[in-house]
């Protein structure tokens, strides 16, 4: 768990992400390598391709439609794994596994933020509604 989050979250500042984006950039960066995903991720957003996230970054992922960046991140990865040698090999499963990370990305941007410690309000009984 350390290792994940040091070397592939926290190298992604996904905890500074968008819901969504900051697991398909992660899942990017396990696989690919955190460099990797950043610049695709830069690539997607229209900055500046330096292989660091960092605040111009950061701004344009939270500028723009967290689905759409989602949607063309996964698709920019996809290509890139096409084209590698390996591809007929491993293709089926990268392929799964890119429609699994998109799907689940999709549904992080749908997720209400509630918080732990909240509790549910109470609604008014129906006769108190319509007085």
């Amino acid at each position: 768990m350390r290792t994940y989050r040091r070397f592939y979250w926290d190298a992604v500042l996904g905890a500074e992400l968008p819901d969504g984006i900051d697991y398909a950039v992660f899942d990017f960066a396990v696989n690919s390598g955190p460099g990797r995903a950043a610049k695709y991720l830069q690539a997607v957003l229209g900055v500046a391709r330096d292989g660091r996230i960092g605040p111009a970054t950061l701004g344009a992922a939270r500028a723009r439609p967290a689905g759409v960046v989602i949607d063309a991140l996964c698709d920019a990865r996809l290509a890139f794994l096409e084209r590698l040698p390996t591809w007929p090999t491993f293709g089926k499963g990268w392929r799964a596994r890119i429609a699994s990370v998109r799907a689940n990305a999709l549904l992080l941007t749908a997720r209400p933020v509630v918080p732990a410690h909240s509790a549910p309000q109470a609604t008014a009984p129906v006769a108190e509604q319509a007085a």
